[in-house]
């Protein structure tokens, strides 16, 4: 006789099982495959807005989850893979700040002195010319 598995939630305990699974780059998952990783059945954008915002709350508490688009989800191997993560997080962070200043026609450096952030330096593609030098 086969019993049948109990129906799981997306939870802070359920995601870090999934993830102690998932440890390094190379073990990433997308956001949809993590979801039904930890639900035992296909995942629903529901549950996927769920695991994201599970992901969220174990950073905060300091778990050292990562994840970017060209890797997925996993947790760290080592510092490089955490460094990947805080950049790709950064660069969303400037790109929501300049999204921001220009919806409220704030100067972008304003705005990021009203967040006490360091203005972001020039990207080298920026300082190029035409020619690409």
């Amino acid at each position: 006789m086969q019993l049948a598995l109990l129906p799981r939630e997306i939870t802070p305990e359920t995601v870090t099982e999934a993830l102690e699974k998932r440890v390094g780059a190379v073990n990433g998952a997308s956001v949809r495959e993590l979801a039904s990783e930890v639900l035992g059945r296909p995942a629903t954008a529901n549950d996927e807005r769920r695991l994201r915002l599970v992901v969220v709350q174990l950073r905060r508490a300091g778990y050292p989850l990562c994840a970017t688009p060209d890797e997925g989800y996993h947790k760290a191997a080592n510092a490089a893979d955490l460094q990947r993560t805080c950049v790709h997080l950064v660069h969303r962070l400037e790109t929501t700040s300049e999204c921001v200043a220009a919806m409220l026609r704030i100067a972008a450096p304003e705005l990021y002195g009203q967040f006490g952030l360091p203005i972001p330096a020039a990207k080298p593609e920026d300082t190029t010319d035409e020619h690409g030098d």
